[in-house]
């Protein structure tokens, strides 16, 4: 029997892997600029973490997880967002006590049943961060432009900042009312999710993705003309900052998030182009989220972005990565003796840090010559039986064809002088 992968999942391949590699690569120096620490949490959590933070009426949490009962009898879902585990990694460690803003990212795998589509799978993929402790608008304003700053490395074009706020629980009771009975005589033309969505929160209609039902939406209050005056006097900052900073922002008053714990501005980046994946990252604030997961009374604000997404919309766009890490040197020999005297040749270049390929199977040189080529290294270095004799081994230039006849011991010095990359290549 052949066995393939699961559907909604896939392999990464080698030559794929580099992308992810080089995405992972930029998202960490950006995070080194911030100031951002990396926290690894377990892929899989208590069911009731996730009801709790992301909300039981939302898709996330009555369709789309993942959830197992373990031995011991206790319910357990793979983590289909990454902020809960976060925060519940904060309050159990006790790290809101050893700094007074607690500044943190992760990577990693999530997990969502959903129908697998570009740039969107079951298993999937996402970068993030949490900053826990300040309340000023300006960690909405770091969070946002660390992202921004992380697309502007990529060189990303088409994107556009969505932003909206989304209240408080000052503020959202009367917005629900008021979509209540908006909604009230339209509700049974409209899909069956927006049905059930209308008794146990109406604001998850704005979620829907329906056409027809879309067609209502747009018509429906907004939540920006039932804020208190403090979500106002936020948004208001956090749009003047953006200003200030030359961000160009579109305000989306129907965005609410597809997660209960987001309290006032939230904000999504777009990709024109990509239809109904085209949200590249999104965050926003969950002031209550600390506290309710059993924590202090701590505000806080987020992000996370999809790299699946994101290289889709690095190959539209036909970016390169530079993510070339073709190898420097093949080392082909030929007979017993020049192998035994490659083998401690090849491990001295490589504590240089060279990149350092070799064949154990027993092939022709002109074979080996041709595997060089193929693999596109930058030198062939060649060792017979007569340049063991002569301590000396062939160097070949796989661009050029040119080659040199170095001693055994300048080899190093040569293919270092020879060999230089950028920093981080």
């Amino acid at each position: 029997m052949r066995y393939k992968h699961i559907r909604g999942t896939r392999d990464i391949l080698p030559q794929e892997v580099k992308k992810w590699q080089y995405l992972e690569g930029v998202a960490r120096e950006i995070f080194k600029k911030y100031g951002y620490e990396e926290v690894r949490t377990p892929i899989f959590e208590l069911t009731e973490l996730f009801q709790r933070s992301i909300g039981e009426d939302t898709d996330i949490v009555s369709k789309e997880m993942y959830t197992f009962t373990d031995r011991k009898g206790r319910s357990l879902t793979l983590r289909p967002e990454g902020t809960a585990g976060v925060i519940r990694a904060i309050i159990e460690n006790n790290l809101y006590r050893q700094r007074r803003i607690t500044r943190l990212y992760y990577m990693g795998p999530m997990y969502r049943y959903e129908r697998p589509q570009e740039g969107r799978q079951r298993e999937f993929y996402q970068i993030g961060a949490e900053l826990v402790g300040p309340d000023s608008p300006w960690s909405d304003i770091e969070i946002i432009t660390l992202v921004w700053d992380f697309f502007s490395s990529l060189r990303l074009k088409k994107l556009v900042l969505y932003l909206n706020s989304v209240g408080c629980q000052r503020c959202r009771p009367n917005y629900r009312e008021s979509l209540k009975k908006y909604f009230e005589d339209k509700i049974g033309m409209m899909c069956l999710d927006c049905q059930r969505r209308f008794s146990l929160n109406p604001m998850r209609i704005l979620d829907c993705k329906e056409e027809r039902d879309r067609t209502y939406i747009k018509n429906s209050p907004k939540i920006t003309d039932y804020l208190c005056q403090e979500c106002q006097e936020q948004f208001e900052r956090v749009k003047g900052y953006l200003e200030f900073l030359k961000i160009a922002y579109s305000l989306d008053p129907y965005m609410v998030r597809g997660l209960d714990y987001y309290t006032k501005v939230a904000f999504e980046i777009k990709y024109e182009g990509l239809g109904a994946q085209d949200t590249l990252a999104a965050g926003g604030r969950y002031d209550r989220l600390v506290q309710d997961l059993g924590g202090p009374d701590l505000p806080a604000v987020g992000f996370a972005l999809g790299m699946e997404r994101v290289l889709v919309a690095l190959e539209r766009e036909k970016i390169s990565l530079a993510a070339d890490v073709r190898s420097d040197v093949y080392v082909a020999v030929v007979g017993e003796e020049a192998l035994r005297e490659s083998i401690k040749l090849v491990r001295e270049l490589r504590n240089e840090n060279l990149r350092v390929l070799n064949d154990f199977n027993s092939l022709s040189l002109k074979a080996q010559l041709r595997q060089a080529d193929r693999l596109k290294v930058k030198f062939a270095l060649i060792i017979g039986q007569e340049e063991i004799s002569k301590r000396k081994a062939i160097l070949r230039n796989m661009k050029t064809g040119a080659q040199e006849l170095v001693p055994f011991s300048e080899v190093k010095s040569f293919l270092l002088r020879n060999c230089s990359r950028s920093p981080g290549r």
